[in-house]
Parts: C-alpha cells; structure tokens; sequence
C-alpha cells in the first residue's frame, strides 16, 4: 500500500487535498495530517511514508526545510499559492508541485508521475539544489523580521532585542523569551512568533524550543542517541526532540 502525509497549515486546503486524492487515488492512505512543519518532519520519521504533499510556506519550518531534513527518504510534492516560487525551479521536473487552488486536471498529473516512481522503485530525487534556489527566493520575498520582542511585567514593558535573546518555549497561551539576563512571558503562542524569525538565524529544536544558532555552545549525545544543547550565557538545557536530531550529526 502506498502511504503518504499531508502538511498545510491551513484547514481547507488541508481537507480539499485530502478529499481530492480520496477521489483520484482511493488506494492512497493518509497516514497523517499536519498543521505546521515540525509535526511533518515528526509524521515522516514515524510513519516513513511514500510521499509528502508539503506546503512551501508554513511558520517557523517551511515545506522546503522538512524535505532538506529528510534527505529524499520520501518522494516530496510540495504545494504553493506562490507560482512565482515554482515555476522556473520545477520546470526540470525532478520533483512535482501544486498551485493552489489545486486543479484536478494537475493533481491527476502529479498522482501518476508519483505512480510510475513508486512503480519503477526510482528513489526519491536529490533536490537540494532546488530547494535551496527555492529556499533563497522565498527567504527574499518573507515578510518584515521581529527586531524587538516587548512584554509587560507588571507595569513595566521590557524590551528584548532579538539578537540578545537566547531561546524562545512555549507555555501553554504564553511564550517564555530568556535572554543571558532577563526574562519575561509574553501574551502570543509560539507559532506566530516563528512566522517573524529568520529561520537561519532561530532554530526550531522540539515543537516547544527555538533556539537562537549561534548562542549554541555545545549538543550532548546520550546513550540513547537523544540530545541537549547548551548556550552561551544560561544554564539551562534544552532537549531535542528526534524530529530535529539532524540539525547536530556530525558533519
């Protein structure tokens, strides 16, 4: 039986692919749904589908950086709204992708070159240097960056630089932001911070941790292959959950 998951961070495009590959492809089982790219990127390593329909642009992971972190173990078809993202990075064909609103007539195209792959045995093709055009022009076109993070303490409103602070968690409606000196709560969950970071500057470590990079001073490996890193300027650790082990193989 050929698997697949389905990352989109929005419901109905979620629930019109889903219905769309029920009609086009019934022998296709949906082995996960997913809202945002670290449940993705967890859904693959659980799961090991046979294909990803991945959403380009989602917070905090994009589509493009949960294929990066699967290394091809999937085939990808990555969906968009963008063509201008698209249309000249997939002209090769090496890997297919959808515009939304997704017209039947392409999805029946996509569902059989996928066939004719998962047919043939072909493995999943090596697209990091697609991604990584694509990667640059999305990163391009992002929307205006957090420079400052504000938080009421009180009657008091402290002022966090971004690139003073060390590590973002969620907690619960609130979202902790440590710096080497302060720290503070502020009144927005975690996911919508993630969509103002860059994420080459902030890393996502557990779908509850980022990370500014390049306060990382060292990541400690158990004996059970589970990782903690610590930073520079506080004594915390942080765990990584294995959806993101791959950030600290050895190179």
């Amino acid at each position: 039986m050929t698997t697949a998951i389905i990352a989109e961070d929005e419901d109905l495009p979620r629930k019109e692919l889903r219905r769309m590959l029920a009609e086009l492809w019934p022998e296709l089982k949906i082995v996960a749904e997913c809202e945002h790219g670290a449940e993705a990127l967890e859904a693959i390593h659980e799961h090991q589908p046979d294909i990803a329909f991945l959403d380009i642009r989602m917070p905090g992971m994009t589509g493009l950086d949960v294929a990066h972190a699967v290394k091809g173990r999937c085939h990808a078809v990555f969906t968009t709204a963008y063509d201008s993202y698209a249309i000249d990075a997939f002209a090769a064909g090496a890997v297919d992708y959808l515009l939304k609103p997704i017209l039947q007539a392409r999805l029946i195209e996509a569902i059989e070159r996928l066939k004719t792959r998962i047919a043939s045995k072909q493995d999943a093709p090596d697209i990091s240097q697609l991604m990584s055009a694509l990667d640059k022009r999305l990163r391009s076109n992002a929307s205006e960056r957090i420079r400052w993070v504000s938080a009421s303490v009180g009657d008091t409103i402290k002022m966090f630089a971004i690139d003073k602070i060390l590590f973002f968690t969620s907690d619960e409606k609130y979202t902790r932001v440590v710096c080497a000196s302060d720290e503070a709560h502020v009144r927005k969950p975690l996911k919508e911070i993630m969509d103002g970071l860059d994420t080459e500057q902030f890393w996502q470590i557990h779908r509850s941790v980022v990370v500014r990079a390049d306060a990382i001073s060292k990541a400690h490996r158990d004996e059970m292959g589970r990782y903690t890193v610590e930073l520079h300027g506080s004594n915390e650790k942080l765990k990584v959950s294995q959806a993101y082990a791959w950030r600290f193989k050895p190179m």
